[in-house]
């Protein structure tokens, strides 16, 4: 008999066919569930504890996934969508994960009847395409002016843990960052927006600070703490004696060619101090080190100097100043620093806190986050990144749309009349993906304590009669209603980019009939 041909190692597991499909499917569909329960602004919160003992309370997807070490590849793959929602649009994640794994629970009916995986993919890519066109058709006509932003933060943030107060007062301070930092043609760069977190306070006390906040200490203790109208030098030099770049020895024979050398050194320090004194400087960042006699003189001077500096941080001063980052004190001059409205060092929580207050045209700004606990401030700052996400994208394209679901609804609605004008087996995936959008509204609603059904019902019934339906939550009450007249708004781009990455993965496993997994 002819003896068998191993082409793998028999440490190697391979599954085919359609047990390699039930076991993605389910993967998908688990990690969908894994978040479900924490969409919309009745959603519950998850408390995850890591292998050390660390605990985080969070309804965010995307930091969900994150936190529960995910290995099955599949399930990596809706990890990664939740992931690439966060860095694109900011919000949304749960939304695309979701449906992501719906997408997959469908697909898997359709296969079990024998339709297969190439029909319903495309099927899909022509549901998506339906569905972007019913995007486009919902959106609010009207200049994106800064109340609609307004509302656009709040609505990202209803339901993060931030408190109803609490949101009102965040998302005004989130659009004006954004503002701030904006350049004429409404691009942001969100490294110029900075957040800074610190316990003691209620989340309603944060700030925004248009300048900003670190946590470093003056390099000397008899530096002053605080200097109004301060002219800044930004450098990225060490302030100390210079070393030449080849070692050499000196021979010192007599205890006055010591003095003349100890004297030399001493006179270079107190040049530099002198050297920023003349120049007008009152405070210095610097990215290196900052000698503790060259400190000793700056503070002699009431120069204000802060020593190795992140670079994140020098760059940040640099923008809030207007200064440049200098790499030499040859030659320096006024235009080559910037200027602040004050910069004062204070005490916060048992830690010195240091405040650049730029000018009020500063290309920099820090959102000063306060929170009762580690946890709220965690939680806090989690929502703030989302609002800043969602309020960066409707400003750069001017795009919104109603939230609360009215837009799951309306492209639900959109697919299954669609459906009819697609050929073949491709109109049943078209009608897979109407319901599996479905979910969205229906979780919605299921998260807010209505019977999903129901809510189902009256939400297409609503939509067949005034074109625009969603679950509004307005405190207590729950309320099937346009969601423009209750200011629940969000950005086009974030329903555009949470159908595309969600589609993209669910085919992308779709297509997958082997698995093979090496030990």
């Amino acid at each position: 008999m002819q003896q068998p041909l191993y082409v793998l190692t028999e440490s190697t597991q391979r599954t085919s066919g359609t047990d390699a499909r039930r076991s993605n499917v389910a993967a998908g569909r688990a990690v969908a569930s894994a978040v479900r329960t924490t969409l919309g602004p009745r959603g519950m919160d998850k408390l995850l504890v890591d292998s050390s003992g660390g605990v985080v309370v969070t309804n965010d997807g995307a930091t969900i996934l994150r936190e529960m070490d995910i290995e099955h590849p599949a399930a990596q793959m809706l990890v990664e969508v939740a992931e690439t929602q966060e860095s694109e649009v900011g919000d949304g994640t749960t939304t695309a994960a979701v449906l992501a794994g719906e997408l997959l629970a469908r697909a898997e009916g359709l296969l079990d009847d024998d339709v297969h995986a190439t029909a319903v993919v495309e099927g899909y890519h022509e549901a998506l395409r339906l569905a972007l066109d019913a995007v486009d058709g919902l959106l609010v006509e009207g200049e994106v002016d800064r109340d609609a932003l307004v509302t656009v933060a709040e609505t990202a943030m209803t339901g993060k843990g931030t408190g109803d107060v609490a949101t009102g007062v965040l998302a005004e301070i989130v659009v004006d960052a954004v503002l701030q930092v904006a350049d004429d043609g409404r691009r942001v760069d969100r490294d110029d927006i900075r957040v800074f977190t610190r316990t003691g306070a209620s989340a309603a006390a944060t700030e925004l600070v248009r300048g900003v906040v670190f946590e470093e200490e003056p390099a000397a203790d008899n530096m002053p703490r605080s200097v109004e109208d301060a002219t800044v030098a930004v450098l990225d030099m060490k302030l100390d004696v210079r070393s030449g770049e080849v070692d050499t020895e000196y021979t010192i024979t007599s205890v006055e060619q010591l003095d003349a050398a100890i004297s030399a050194e001493d006179a270079e320090r107190r040049g530099i101090a002198e050297t920023l004194s003349e120049a007008g400087v009152d405070v210095v960042f610097s990215s290196k080190e900052i000698s503790d006699p060259v400190a000793a003189y700056l503070a002699d001077a009431g120069i204000l100097a802060f020593s190795n500096v992140k670079t994140s941080e020098a760059r940040a001063f640099a923008r809030a100043t207007g200064a440049r980052r200098l790499g030499t004190l040859d030659g320096i001059e006024s235009g080559d620093l910037g200027t602040a409205a004050s910069v004062r060092v204070e005490r916060h929580g048992g830690d010195d806190v240091t405040f650049l207050d730029g000018s009020d045209d500063s290309r920099t700004v820090t959102l000063y986050v306060r929170g009762s606990t580690d946890h709220v401030v965690d939680e806090t700052e989690r929502a703030i990144d989302d609002a800043l996400g969602v309020v960066v994208a409707a400003h750069a394209d001017g795009e919104i749309v109603p939230g609360a679901g009215a837009v799951e609804i309306a492209i639900a609605d959109r697919l299954r009349s669609g459906a009819n004008a697609v050929t073949g087996r491709k109109s049943l995936a078209v009608e897979a993906f109407a319901d599996a959008v479905d979910a969205i509204p229906r979780t919605l609603a299921e998260n807010a304590g209505l019977d999903p059904i129901d809510a189902l019902v009256d939400l297409r019934a609503r939509h067949d009669r005034e074109g625009v339906a969603g679950i509004v939550i307005d405190g207590p009450s729950v309320q099937i209603t346009d969601p423009r007249d209750d200011r629940v708004v969000d950005p086009a781009a974030v329903k555009r980019e949470a159908l595309e990455s969600a589609t993209e993965a669910a085919t992308m496993i779709l297509r997958i009939d082997d698995v093979i997994a090496a030990n």
